[in-house]
């Protein structure tokens, strides 16, 4: 998402995307500077565009230039400048910095959270991102969002509303709500005034209830410790908002759960899940999981995969620790070996890929509101035509999708399965990550 507001910043001014980098006078690499493989990966994109692109201004962007602003100003003179992530409507400066032959090192305060107008989507069409939180205040021991990001800050209501009124008007069909924690939506927003009684993450649902329309509202990523409750009434009133639910719960070891700063255990987690489908049997529980954090045994290991099977995710990433600077647990005891965090991580991927295959196979037989991404070309000569897609309980990238099978003789089936609509299928199998099933109607 903050890709797509620096390109709409910059092409409201008069620049023009190119397709090709090598037609670009300038390259922006938007960065991350979560874990070391993430950082490296940023270095990398720059190194590689430095090499290929050497008449071109390259920017370094995002995370890992937020983050590291002051080394990089004096040890990284591959990058013609370096921009943060605190204010990206200043994008304007560090451009025209660049052009008149400075080198920017641009960091903004923190404030606020970056909106605008988006006149291009990085998505898949017909499903956008609408960033409703910034920053983060629950400080897990190992994370260093809230250095790089700040403290939480939260947008209006209004601007929120009148976003995805925008975008629904444009022909999205999937919101996907984001932010580092959903559940504390509301703190830092000095300006919204929120009702007693209610989480102001179901005020916001409230109100993006109003907005007419036939779309999907997926949420994306809340925390265990502050998961709203009050939201599952709300949802079964309006099923638009789809009972898929992201909840990064990282161990399921007690004192590993309390050393990562988090105040829920094996017991608690287990009981949300559980509330969770009581509310909504056929829910979708999206989890992640963090192994080789300092201090975890084999033990503590063996909790988390008796968690893992007790709560039966439907889909979950699974990470190995990283040693960030500054972060509390930098300086922690017990640092486990990375080959010991990743045979445990596989361990767990391997417990998770049997339970998504089981959870899939539940869902088949069914017929469901699918999503196309992308169609694809025949080039076999045979009778079927073949698309991509996500059904309600598939969120866009990080989860399997549903492969759509329709005649190439049949017109309305031609005209109806294109990205961005939505299309019937019924669900008749699935493999591994995915469903197979076949278009029955719009």
């Amino acid at each position: 998402m903050d890709g797509e507001l620096i390109i709409s910043r910059l092409t409201a001014l008069g620049m023009e995307r190119v397709d090709d980098a090598a037609d670009a006078e300038l390259i922006i690499i938007n960065s991350c500077g979560f874990i070391e493989s993430a950082k490296k990966e940023s270095l990398d994109a720059l190194m590689d565009a430095r090499a290929a692109y050497p008449a071109a201004k390259i920017l370094l962007a995002g995370c890992l230039a937020e983050r590291y602003a002051k080394v990089f100003e004096t040890e990284l003179p591959e990058a013609d400048g370096i921009f943060g992530n605190g204010d990206l409507s200043q994008i304007d400066s560090a451009a025209k910095s660049l052009f008149d032959g400075g080198r920017p090192v641009l960091c903004p305060p923190q404030k606020g959270v970056c909106g605008g107008d988006r006149n291009l989507l990085l998505s898949f069409k017909g499903s956008a991102y609408v960033k409703i939180t910034e920053g983060c205040n629950n400080h897990c021991s190992f994370c260093a969002i809230p250095l790089i990001r700040g403290a939480l800050r939260s947008r209006r209501i209004s601007e929120i509303v009148d976003e995805i009124r925008q975008l629904v008007a444009q022909g999205v069909r999937e919101i996907n709500l984001v932010g580092q924690d959903l559940a504390a939506y509301g703190y830092g927003a000095d300006d919204d005034i929120f009702s007693e009684g209610k989480s102001p993450l179901l005020q916001l649902m409230e109100q993006i209830a109003g907005i007419e329309g036939d779309f999907w509202v997926r949420l994306l990523y809340i925390h265990p410790d502050h998961f709203n409750p009050d939201i599952l009434a709300f949802m079964k009133t309006d099923r638009r908002f789809l009972p898929y639910f992201d909840i990064p719960f990282q161990s399921g070891d007690n004192k590993i759960i309390r050393a990562m700063n988090r105040t829920g255990s094996f017991d608690s987690y287990l009981h949300l899940v559980q509330s969770i489908r009581e509310a909504f049997p056929e829910s979708c529980i999206r989890t992640t999981f963090l192994t080789g954090f300092p201090g975890e045994t084999a033990e503590a290991a063996e909790n988390t995969e008796r968690f893992l099977r007790a709560i039966e995710s439907d889909w979950s990433g699974c990470f190995c620790y990283s040693r960030e600077e500054d972060t509390p647990a930098e300086k922690m005891k017990g640092q486990v070996p990375k080959k010991t965090a990743e045979a445990r991580a596989a361990r767990l991927e391997a417990i998770q890929a049997a339970i998504t295959e089981k959870r899939l196979r539940s869902r088949c037989g069914a017929v469901y509101d699918v999503l196309v991404e992308e169609v694809i070309e025949n080039k076999g000569g045979d009778d079927d035509g073949l698309a991509i897609g996500r059904a309600w309980f598939e969120a866009p990238e990080v989860d399997g999708n549903v492969v759509i099978r329709y005649e190439l003789d049949d017109e309305e089936a031609v005209r109806a399965v294109v990205p961005g609509a939505r299309v019937k299928v019924k669900a008749l199998h699935s493999s591994e990550l995915d469903i197979d099933g076949v278009y029955i109607g719009q």
